[in-house]
């Protein structure tokens, strides 16, 4: 294992441009025009939202912890950059990569129970023989090029929670918006550190007024605006110690050698996020298992 990221498969292999993502995903819808136009798929966005509740909602029948659950979802869109999600039966895929990161962050659960509670997440596209899962784990790590290794935003948050004065309830906050980073493209674009910079920035720098609630799944939370921002700058001057805890943060920032234009990208795409998963509802979890259930009984996935 590279205990440094600068040296890693995460980051000599896994690192993309945002062009180079579109390309390859591009490439592998025109593999098989005539599987592409028989089978449509929700928008890709709307995709990674329905694989995360399902993959989240795997992992807490087996108390999978918050890392290990952020593996899995990276490995699961690794692997879409190899493979056609219309080659694939996406519940399979999902239970092994949450299989696979389960063994790689070392707190493995036996495969016979990640089938048995995967069925009962997902009875009538989950198949009942382990083998089954096996195979997919050893397809799983061919086309990753047995690169497992993965450097998460968690670790950074933590060293600058000491530097940055952060409070444990700006820390909570922004560990939720690296979970929901997980849900877009930015663990493929850019380096774990500056997803973590962006948490911090959105949590502290935009904070959102106590009205819009929790972070995370409730979605309309980081809705950043004017208003948003002048509610949090009002709050801020209530106190002086909160007033010198923002201007420090604000000044880490000024003097920082953090890429300010990658914190910028970052933010925009984590507010997409929310904007599209605010939008998402019942409606689109009902249309991505329509969709993905007559791919994988159609084509006998």
């Amino acid at each position: 294992m590279a205990a440094n990221y600068w040296a890693s498969s995460q980051r000599l292999h896994w690192q993309m441009s945002r062009a180079k993502l579109a390309e390859t995903r591009r490439a592998l819808d025109a593999m098989d025009e005539k599987v592409f136009q028989d089978f449509p798929l929700p928008h890709y966005r709307l995709l990674s939202i329905y694989f995360n509740q399902q993959l989240i909602r795997l992992g807490r029948r087996m108390q999978t912890r918050q890392q290990a659950l952020a593996t899995a979802q990276l490995y699961v869109r690794r692997f879409y950059t190899k493979v056609a999600i219309r080659d694939t039966n996406p519940y399979l895929v999902l239970a092994t990569c949450l299989y696979l990161a389960l063994k790689i962050e070392e707190c493995p659960q036996h495969i016979r129970i990640v089938v048995n509670e995967a069925r009962t997440c997902w009875p009538e596209y989950m198949p009942a023989d382990t083998a089954k899962l096996a195979e997919c784990e050893f397809w799983l790590i061919s086309e990753m090029n047995s690169f497992l290794i993965v450097h998460h935003p968690y670790r950074t948050l933590r060293e600058l929670k000491i530097t940055l004065k952060l409070t444990d309830s700006e820390e909570e906050t922004a560990s939720q918006v690296i979970n929901d980073s997980c849900v877009t493209d930015l663990p493929l674009l850019y380096p774990p550190h500056v997803i973590a910079v962006t948490a911090i920035f959105l949590t502290v720098v935009l904070k959102p007024s106590s009205s819009m609630g929790a972070f995370g799944s409730s979605v309309s939370n980081l809705r950043v605006s004017s208003a948003a921002a002048a509610a949090a700058a009002a709050a801020a001057a209530n106190t002086m110690n909160a007033q010198e805890r923002l201007q420090h943060v604000v000044n880490w920032f000024a003097n920082s050698k953090v890429d300010m234009e990658a914190i910028i990208d970052c933010t925009q795409e984590i507010i997409s996020l929310y904007e599209v998963w605010e939008s998402y509802s019942a409606t689109g979890e009902k249309s991505c298992r329509e969709m993905l259930g007559r791919l994988v009984k159609q084509r006998g996935l």
